[in-house]
């Protein structure tokens, strides 16, 4: 049985579907002014993660991950750039896509945009004034009421007095508390708008997700996720919203992946240790960040340093190197198939399942070490065809070994072509054959000066890109 730590009441418990067999899940995409960073990268490899766990065992996920293209943020970079604001959304949502297709991320089953949901936020917000949980301003704003609301902070276990005593309200601020926070914003000159019963403006952050999770999944669905920053007040207010307009449980099961530290210290741009999905794809290859990611348990802090990644490109290159030269089949282990559902069904412990992974490779090894002959071919092959499928639910080693290997990453400063390599390994293998050893180490030394390494085996030299 498959059991999720759910962040709503601090526990694991067991994952029931409302609907037998069917999952609903909403997550928090990206507000898209920029491009993606290392935070982005975690909650959509994370969420990727749990839905490909999720189909392998037999259930039918219904995965809805939006996409925020109106917001103070976008508003401000797009005047900044002298941009139109869809030509900047339009941009980044594109790049978004290119930076998770790199990282191994199926698309999600629908990806709705804030722009495209208008009625469904206006309506909402009605239902809220008209069940007394928000009300009209003066000034054209409107405002969600907190102390209507009797649940608000059982999320995120604050205490709404607690959280008043923190608060200032400015001069010119017209809502009634501290607290309350904007549904509804009215029209500035030179800004994007849409008419409303309160006049020309835009949504506040908070209720497009509620109106966009609702309008997708239903009033009620199963499970909601999304990075710890957003835990409050974006998912305590998107608590209050959807139960207050609609009268029901919005969401049964909460998760929060944790946050993504550099060197030890909090990701930022202050710090200047703030690193996007592109720079680091200039070091590493995209299928060793995810292999970093989650090698990290979910909930975890996920620790950026160049060690750690470099022992994520070495693990996932033992990973590879222990499939080459070996075909599979269609046989699966059933124990490990079995021991893996059981770390996976321990609230996604892809830690442990890293380790089976590595445990599987050091057998497929073992046997190649073991048995020149080949006369456990068919076992190795076995082993082989169960790692492959067990690591392919991660989303790891689906490309071929050879392929994998030999591959350079963007800071690649060999400038030689796989062609080319080749032609030299073909030339220093001529030169063992003639016994001109100073010849062979001349081109060995010429390609690992260039990050290219050698391995001469029986079946002749493999070569890869460091």
């Amino acid at each position: 049985m498959l059991k999720i730590f759910n962040t709503l009441t601090g526990e694991k418990q067991e994952f029931r579907p409302i609907e037998p067999g069917k999952v609903r899940m909403y997550v928090c995409g990206m507000t898209v002014y920029d491009f993606c960073h290392l935070g982005h990268a975690r909650v959509m490899v994370v969420f990727d993660m749990v839905a490909r766990y999720m189909r392998s065992l037999g259930l039918d996920v219904n995965y809805v991950r939006n996409i925020t293209d109106i917001d103070d943020k976008i508003i401000k970079r797009a005047n900044e750039n002298d941009e139109n604001i869809s030509e900047l959304t339009d941009r980044f949502i594109t790049a978004m896509n290119e930076d998770a297709a790199a990282l191994g991320v199926e698309p999600p089953d629908a990806e709705p945009k804030a722009t495209e949901h208008m009625p469904q936020i206006i309506s909402m917000i009605g239902r809220l004034i008209e069940n007394k949980y928000a009300y009209a301003a003066d000034n054209g704003d409107v405002f969600y009421d907190v102390s209507a609301f009797e649940g608000y902070g059982k999320l995120s276990g604050k205490v709404i007095d607690e959280l008043r005593a923190g608060e200032r309200v400015e001069v010119q601020e017209a809502k009634d508390d501290p607290l309350d926070f904007v549904l509804w914003k009215a029209s500035k000159p030179d800004e994007p708008s849409w008419d409303s019963p309160w006049g020309l403006g835009r949504p506040g952050w908070h209720i497009e997700c509620s109106a966009m999770a609702t309008h997708c999944l239903g009033e009620h669905f199963d499970i909601h996720g999304g990075g710890q920053d957003l835990q409050f007040p974006h998912h305590e207010n998107e608590i209050a919203q959807s139960e207050g307009a609609n009268g029901k449980t919005f969401v049964n099961l909460w998760m929060h992946n944790g946050f993504v530290r550099v060197d030890d210290e909090k990701m930022s741009k202050s710090l200047n240790n703030f690193f996007t999905v592109r720079e680091v794809l200039k070091k590493y290859k995209a299928e060793e960040i995810r292999f970093f990611i989650l090698a990290s348990h979910y909930r975890s802090p996920l620790n950026y340093a160049l060690a750690n990644l470099d022992e994520a490109r070495s693990a996932l290159k033992g990973l590879y190197t222990s499939l080459r030269g070996i075909s599979t089949n269609d046989e699966i282990d059933e124990d490990y198939l079995t021991r893996f559902n059981e770390v996976m069904d321990d609230d996604f412990n892809t830690p442990k399942a890293v380790a089976l992974l590595h445990e599987l490779a050091h057998e497929i090894n073992r046997i190649k070490d073991n048995d020149p002959a080949g006369a456990q071919e068919e076992k190795a092959r076995k082993r082989a065809s169960t790692l492959k499928m067990l690591a392919g639910i991660l989303g790891f080693l689906q490309d071929s070994p050879e392929e994998f290997l030999k591959r350079g990453v963007g800071t690649d400063k060999s400038g030689l072509s796989d062609e080319e390599i080749q032609s030299l390994v073909k030339q220093r293998e001529q030169a063992r054959k003639d016994k001109n050893f100073t010849e062979s180490d001349r081109i060995r030394d010429l390609l690992t000066s260039q990050g290219i390494t050698l391995e001469d085996a029986a079946e002749g030299t493999i070569w890869q890109r460091s």
